[in-house]
C-alpha cells in the first residue's frame, strides 16, 4: 500500500468502481481501491500513476482484479462500487454528489464552504490547493446549507450504510475560521440521523468554539497544520503560516480537554520539504499532548503550483510511518478508537497499517 500511494496504479478499465475525479479538492486524482480488506486511496490521474510498474488488470467474475508489478502478478484488488445516493438530487434540483461524497470505503466527506479568503491570492494560497477548480469546473457549489447536508447525511446512511462523515471548509474569515459554520451544519445532521462527525478548521480566535461545536454535535476534531517546519510552512502556505506552529499547539491543548485524548488530529503532508525527523519529533509532541498525527504522502494535483511537485518515494514513507506506528502504539493513540474523521478512515495513508503492526 504504502509503495502503490508513493508510485501510483494503472488501470487497464478505468470505469471500474465508484468514479475518479481528475483534478479539484483532494483527495483528486486517486481511486479507492480495497486492498487485504483495507481501502485506501491510490493516485490513478498523476503523472507519476502513467509510468508506474503497477498495472490493474479489469474485473474477473468475481469482482477482483489482478495486480502485476512489471508484468509479475503481486496481488488482487476490488474497487468499492458507486454509492447509490449519487442518484439522487435535492428538491431544488441540486445532485447529492455535488454536496457530499463518498470517501474510502465508508466516509462522506464535505467541503462546507467551497472557497478560502486566501485561494484567490497565489501570494497568500496554500501551494496545493484546489479548492476552487472544483466549483469551477461545477462539480460542487459554493455554500452547502445545513438542511441539504442533513439531507445527504440520512441518504448516504440508509442507502449506502456511511459510518461517518467529514465536514471541512474553506476559511472564511480570520476569527472564527470556519468553526460557526461547522455548529450549525453539524446540528442539522445530527438532527437528522446518528452519524458520527469530525469537523476540520484552522484554530478558532476564541478557544470557547471548541465547547460549542462540540455541543452542536462534533465528535472528533481536525486542526491541519500540513508541514511543520516554519520556512516550509511559509514557503508551501505564506497565508495559512500566519497562524504560528505555536498557537496551533495551543489550540490542540485546548481541543483535548474538550474533545478527549485521541479524538482531535492533524494532517502533516509528507514530501513537502519537511525532513523525516522534523516530521516525527513533532509528531511526538503531538502524541504526548494526544493528538494523533495522520501523516499522509504529498500528491500533486493538476493546476496548481505544485503540479509538478514530486510524491515522496516509499522508501521515504516507510521510514516515516514505521517508527511513527511504533510512536502511536506506544503512545495509545489508535486510529480505530476515533470516532470520525480522517484518522479513522485511514485511506489516505498506510499508517494504520504500521501502527496495527507495532502494538
Amino acid at each position: 500500500m504504502t509503495e502503490l500511494q508513493s508510485v501510483g496504479l494503472r488501470l487497464i478499465d478505468p470505469t471500474e468502481g465508484a468514479a475518479s475525479r481528475r483534478g479539484g479538492a483532494g483527495p483528486s486524482d486517486h481511486k479507492a481501491v480495497t486492498v487485504n480488506g483495507h481501502t485506501v486511496m491510490i493516485p490513478v490521474h498523476t503523472a507519476s500513476s502513467w509510468s508506474s510498474p503497477y498495472v490493474a488488470a479489469p474485473l474477473d467474475d468475481s469482482g477482483r482484479s489482478t495486480v502485476t508489478r512489471n508484468g509479475f502478478p503481486v496481488g488482487v484488488i476490488s474497487f468499492p462500487k458507486q454509492p447509490r445516493f449519487y442518484g439522487m438530487q435535492t428538491m431544488d434540483g441540486v445532485p447529492y454528489s455535488q454536496i457530499a461524497t463518498l470517501h474510502g470505503a465508508d466516509v462522506l466527506a464535505t467541503t462546507i464552504l467551497q472557497s478560502c479568503i486566501r485561494y484567490e491570492s497565489r501570494r497568500k494560497s496554500c501551494q496545493f490547493c484546489a479548492i476552487g477548480q472544483s466549483l469551477a469546473a461545477k462539480r460542487t457549489i459554493l455554500r452547502k446549507t445545513p438542511e441539504q447536508l442533513a439531507e445527504v447525511a440520512r441518504a448516504a446512511v440508509l442507502l449506502d450504510g456511511v459510518r461517518h462523515m467529514v465536514m471541512t471548509t474553506g476559511t472564511p474569515n480570520a476569527t472564527d475560521r470556519g468553526a460557526a459554520m461547522l455548529c450549525e451544519s453539524a446540528f442539522a445532521v445530527k438532527s437528522a440521523v446518528d452519524l458520527p462527525i469530525q469537523g476540520q478548521c484552522e484554530p478558532p480566535n476564541d478557544d470557547a468554539w471548541f465547547r460549542r461545536m462540540k455541543e452542536a454535535g462534533i465528535d472528533a476534531l481536525g486542526m491541519h497544520l500540513e508541514a511543520v517546519t516554519p520556512s516550509v510552512r511559509a514557503r508551501i502556505m505564506p497565508g495559512k503560516a500566519e497562524v504560528p506552529v505555536e498557537r496551533y499547539f495551543d489550540a490542540f491543548e485546548k481541543a483535548v480537554d474538550v474533545f478527549g485524548r485521541g479524538q482531535v488530529s492533524t494532517y502533516i503532508l509528507a514530501g513537502l520539504g519537511d525532513t523525516p525527523e522534523a516530521i516525527l519529533e513533532t509528531s511526538r509532541k503531538l502524541i504526548d499532548i494526544g493528538v494523533y498525527p495522520f501523516v499522509v504522502p504529498f500528491v500533486p494535483i493538476a493546476g496548481t503550483p505544485l503540479e509538478d511537485h514530486p510524491s515522496p518515494t516509499p522508501e521515504f514513507m516507510r521510514a516515516l510511518l514505521q517508527p511513527l506506528g511504533a510512536m502511536l502504539a506506544a503512545g495509545g493513540l489508535r486510529s480505530a478508537d476515533i470516532k470520525a474523521g480522517c484518522g479513522r478512515c485511514g485511506a489516505c495513508s498506510s499508517l494504520s497499517t504500521f501502527e496495527r503492526s507495532a502494538a
